[in-house]
């Protein structure tokens, strides 16, 4: 082959692989371009979140207690004799004053006729002898007895009427006998099971007693709280606040009644390191019991437009506690927070207002500034206008 012709060929060869290069280059382009427009668009991560809500935010003490009796009386009875009657149904209120049984009242009323009538008798000879010293002391004044006569006339008649004071105690005695022979109620109250049963003698010395009535309406509750919670309390209390009570039932759900503190204790259990407080609650429909076990909580003080949050919303870092805050371009940044008290999954914050929305779920792969797709947690249910705050 010629040189002439050889050169040609090795520059069509040249030619050739240029173009296929640069047709290689179009095609990674294009193909580059394709998959760039096939790829998505970075997508948020999907997220729950919740609100910042402002209302009374109320702050409690809890404690357990017990319900006792605002009084209790056993009633007894104050003379011997065989029980006649009941006149009171077990169970049932009964007011002050209402007859509830009957003593045998016939050697009463022998004992009130004897006193009667040694008392006739102590006063006739009494006035005899008053009469006497009337004639005695005019015929002194005529010198027609001796003074001794007169004198042991009046002396006399002093002891007569000692005698007819005596004859009058004796009497007043018997008819209290015979007014204990009906017993009554001292207070009013729900009376418990009858003690005695008519036909049994009945005692004066006896313990047991006839019924128990318990006085709950109003109620007392007794209720113990740690001394570390006392200085707070008597901030409150010293302000002659009055605190008010609510009484809830073992599961906490259920509010039974509602009332006030009445006073502290005078000292603290050095044993446990509490101290005794009691309350006062209506009772109007008696659901309250006598040493009814009950969950006191003791409200100290509401603080008006309060913000606070879920505290499953709140996270612990090195730097304290934050929020993972959702600003409105969907992107959350790292808000720090003061807390507060908290109640029922609520915790009192500071350094977010209200209506601010605060990552709830999906946490964990947040990070400062991660675009995120929020959902509203459903609604919460909250007390209108109260959330409820407890102390540690």
């Amino acid at each position: 082959m010629s040189p002439h012709r050889s050169r040609r060929l090795l520059t069509w060869l040249l030619a050739g692989v240029v173009s296929l290069a640069a047709l290689g280059w179009v095609n990674v382009e294009r193909g580059g371009q394709a998959v760039a427009q096939a790829r998505p668009a970075p997508a948020g991560v999907p997220v729950v979140t919740v609100s910042a809500v402002a209302g009374d935010f109320s702050i409690y003490l809890d404690a357990l207690g017990s319900v006792v009796p605002a009084s209790s009386v056993l009633v007894k009875s104050q003379v011997d004799g065989p029980l006649l009657k009941l006149h009171f149904q077990e169970g049932e209120l009964v007011e002050a004053g209402q007859l509830l049984a009957e003593i045998d009242p016939r050697p009463f009323q022998a004992s009130l006729l004897q006193a009667r009538g040694q008392l006739a008798r102590d006063q006739a000879l009494l006035k005899n002898a008053e009469l006497d010293l009337q004639r005695y002391s005019a015929l002194s004044a005529r010198d027609a007895v001796p003074v001794q006569l007169l004198n042991a006339q009046e002396a006399q008649v002093q002891q007569y009427r000692g005698t007819v004071e005596i004859s009058r105690g004796l009497v007043a005695q018997a008819e209290l006998q015979l007014e204990h022979a009906r017993i009554t109620a001292p207070i009013s109250g729900r009376a418990g099971l009858r003690l005695v049963d008519p036909g049994n003698l009945v005692r004066s010395g006896d313990a047991a007693g006839i019924v128990l009535i318990s006085q709950l309406q109003p109620a007392h509750v007794l209720f113990t709280l740690a001394e570390d919670q006392l200085p707070t309390l008597l901030a409150r209390h010293g302000q002659q606040a009055r605190l008010q009570v609510e009484l809830y039932d073992r599961s906490r759900r259920r509010l039974l009644a509602e009332g006030e503190l009445l006073t502290l204790d005078n000292q603290i259990d050095a044993s446990t390191g509490t101290i005794r407080l009691k309350a006062q609650v209506d009772n109007p429909e008696g659901r309250l019991f006598a040493n009814q076990f009950v969950n006191v909580r003791l409200r100290l003080d509401t603080l008006a437009n309060a913000v606070s949050i879920s505290l499953d919303a709140v996270q612990r870092g090195t730097n304290g506690p934050f929020v993972y805050l959702v600003d409105q371009e969907q992107r959350v940044r790292i808000q720090p927070v003061e807390l507060g008290p908290e109640e029922g999954g609520r915790v009192l914050v500071q350094g977010l207002q209200a209506g601010q929305q605060v990552v709830l779920d999906g946490i964990d792969r947040l990070r400062e500034g991660t675009l995120v797709i929020a959902t509203p947690a459903p609604a919460e249910r909250l007390p209108e206008g109260d959330l409820s705050a407890r102390l540690p």
